[in-house]
């Protein structure tokens, strides 16, 4: 899709999210966020007892003074706004996103039909008009008013604006490939296409609702997640809350003292609480969804990407993903008592102006193995017939000779009719081609036959690297294709497929999700036929492609905007990049922990418990510096992570028990040591300055 692609921290992101920031201190937005809604109340009732400390009615004893209240308030204040600024920052990529979409919506014209046929009278109507089952006619130079499927005609149409590829794509009625996006423009010729869908409810509006974070429904692992942290919350609270009369206790059996005050209890429960996960959760899950649309994939809800990030089972399509979906020319199988060389030229002859890719990786063949380099056309006066589906081959006539090639039928024919006879030897050279799963050419000069030109499918390089990256991550590759079993297996061994399903029907696939969703594995699959649809349906993960038809659309949980089948790679390791951050951070947010119960808690009970000043192991200044350095570096923690939740953790194909190691080593290791470092410096600082 065409739009900027904005820096992280970018002047356009930053201002609003800090608006937003302030704007999502409401109560009814803070209740979503249970954990930080503790934080909230706590910013609350610390922002009273300052006001009640003013007026000299609160709390004020030696630990503890206007400006002490005042700090701890303001900080429980800044971790609050830095978790809706995470929030928002991951939240206005999207709305940027969105944006970007909404131009696509202008106000179009459409000629409206009074039947399905392009002669039918037609008048012009707003496409906030159309409804679905209305025909259009779209000219050359019309923008599409709205989605629909070609009936008739074909035409080239731009999609740079949905895709942001300015390759034109051909759409035409029937097949897979008569979906029209409305806001695309035809470029040539003319098409009637069938509205598939009323005003506001068009693809681009979809994609629209699709990244408007607002609409983010939670994924299931996210809701698990915060189950827990709730869970977390509330133990700590209930500890909390039996410390003050615990405190009272001791104090009143010692005879001296001062028990703890409301102000350090609110201070303990916001460092015991897991807020750095708590506060960039839903920034991380509005990331993963955002990192999708950068890749030109748009996602219906943030379960379908979760849901990417577990799958075990990959179905990908043969042609146009694995292979690269023309078939090229691999070799030269000449006649009896023909040179190679000269089938290899005469074959060159034959498709100097054809132009597909067929023809022009024969071009290349003869000249890497005979170094046979083009011809000059227009210095040979040759006479190009160029091939039609009724003729079925294509040639060259040249200084009196006739050169052709093309199906084998339809060469033995051609030479028949001239006179000449067919070899029984190249018969056999067909059959054995069409045995291995290629394309046999059969190239004759005149009325004699000179050999066959083997067309085979290229496996794609590179993706038998991927296909090993992919079973590092415990992902099982099945390659789906309509050739013969003898075909599939060759081309899945080349490829490194771990399985294939030769001979494929809509059924076939069907029954294969199934049979691997019964045995407890999550699938995914790519597709852009109708016949996709069932099974991508079926699917955990469906990625439909763009170009294909309305019914695989809608049939998918995804839409890949590019029509990159492998994009399908992509998708997965985008979902299980968004789960490991997610389990990432909270491994380093629930260790950060540890390290903050021994910066406060000592601090907190040293006036009632002096001897707890044994556990001040980071010989922090006083006891109200360490509370106050907890609390602050609790706040700047939320801040400094924020880059990591919104560009994701880095994913690498290795397996779960090294990952958990690794995950354990860094952010487990990291989160501990961190606050050590970071609340000791905080502490430093404070005492310098003389605040506490």
């Amino acid at each position: 899709m065409s739009h900027k692609k904005l820096a992280m921290f970018d002047p356009v992101l930053v201002k609003p999210a800090i608006v937003d920031s302030f704007r999502k201190l409401s109560p009814a937005v803070q209740w979503r966020n249970p954990v930080m809604f503790v934080v909230y109340v706590g910013s609350i009732m610390t922002t009273a007892l300052w006001v009640q400390a003013l007026a000299g009615r609160g709390e004020a004893p030696a630990v503890e003074n206007e400006g002490f209240i005042l700090a701890i308030a303001l900080w429980l204040w800044f971790t609050v706004l830095f978790a809706n600024f995470a929030e928002a920052l991951a939240e206005g990529r999207s709305k940027a996103q969105a944006a970007s979409l909404r131009s696509l919506k202008k106000e179009t014209w459409a000629k409206k039909l009074k039947g399905p046929q392009v002669s039918a009278e037609w008048i012009t109507v707003p496409a906030t008009e159309l409804r679905r089952g209305d025909f259009v006619l779209v000219h050359a130079g019309d923008t599409i008013p709205a989605d629909g499927e070609v009936v008739e005609g074909v035409a080239s149409v731009d999609e740079s604006a949905i895709t942001g590829e300015s390759a034109p794509v051909i759409r035409e009625a029937g097949g897979d490939f008569s979906a029209v996006t409305g806001g695309t423009r035809v470029l040539s010729d003319w098409i009637v296409a069938r509205v598939t869908a009323n005003p506001g409810e068009t693809f681009v509006d979809r994609m629209i609702a699709m990244v408007e974070s607002a609409k983010r429904q939670k994924t299931p692992n996210e809701i698990a997640l915060t189950i827990l942290l709730v869970a977390l919350t509330i133990v700590f609270l209930v500890v909390t809350v039996t410390l003050l009369p615990y405190s009272m206790f001791g104090v009143d059996v010692a005879k001296a003292g001062t028990p703890i005050t409301i102000t350090t209890l609110i201070a303990l429960l916001v460092c015991l609480i897991p807020t750095t996960i708590a506060g960039l959760l839903s920034a991380i899950g509005v990331a993963g969804m955002s990192r999708m649309m950068q890749a030109n994939v748009i996602a219906t809800s943030g379960r379908a990407v979760e849901a990417a990030g577990d799958v075990d089972v990959l179905l990908l399509d043969k042609t146009g993903t694995i292979t690269l979906g023309n078939r090229q020319a691999s070799a030269f199988l000449p006649a009896d008592g023909v040179r190679e060389a000269d089938l290899a030229s005469a074959a060159q002859f034959a498709s100097l102006a054809d132009e597909t890719p067929e023809g022009r990786s024969i071009m290349v063949l003869a000249k890497q193995k005979f170094n046979l380099r083009e011809r000059d056309i227009h210095s040979l006066e040759a006479t190009f017939v160029h091939f039609s589906a009724h003729t079925r081959m294509s040639g060259v006539d040249v200084h009196g000779q006739q050169i052709r090639k093309g199906a084998t039928d339809a060469i033995r024919k051609h030479v028949e009719d001239l006179g000449g006879h067919f070899p029984p030897s190249v018969l056999v050279t067909v059959e054995d081609v069409a045995r291995r799963g290629s394309t046999p050419l059969v190239v004759a000069e005149g009325t004699k036959v000179l050999g066959v030109v083997e067309l085979k499918d290229i496996v794609k390089g590179g993706i038998k690297e991927r296909f090993s990256e992919l079973r590092r991550m415990g992902i099982r590759t099945i390659m789906i294709t309509g050739d013969n079993r003898l075909t599939a297996a060759a081309i899945a061994a080349e490829a490194g497929v771990d399985d294939f399903l030769a001979e494929a029907t809509p059924e076939a696939k069907l029954a294969l999700i199934r049979q691997h969703q019964a045995e407890g594995r999550l699938v995914a699959m790519t597709g852009d036929g109708t016949n996709d649809a069932p099974a991508l349906a079926q699917a955990d993960v469906a990625v439909a492609m763009n170009t294909g038809t309305q019914a695989a659309k809608e049939a998918g949980n995804m839409v890949d905007l590019d029509s990159n089948p492998t994009k399908l790679i992509e998708v997965v390791e985008t979902g299980k990049q968004m789960l490991m951050t997610r389990g990432s951070l909270t491994t380093f947010s629930i260790a950060n922990d540890v390290a903050k119960y021994f910066a406060i808690i000592p601090a907190a009970f040293v006036t009632t418990y002096p001897q707890l000043e044994a556990l001040n192991v980071m010989h922090l200044a006083s006891p109200a510096s360490a509370i106050l350095s907890a609390v602050i570096f609790n706040a700047l923690i939320i801040m400094f992570l924020i880059p990591l939740a919104l560009k994701g953790v880095k994913y690498q194909p290795l397996g779960a028990a090294v990952l958990l190691r690794k995950n354990l080593l860094v952010y487990g290791l990291g989160g501990l040591v961190a606050p050590f470092v970071g609340i000791k410096l905080i502490d430093l600082l404070i005492a310098g300055a003389g605040l506490a």
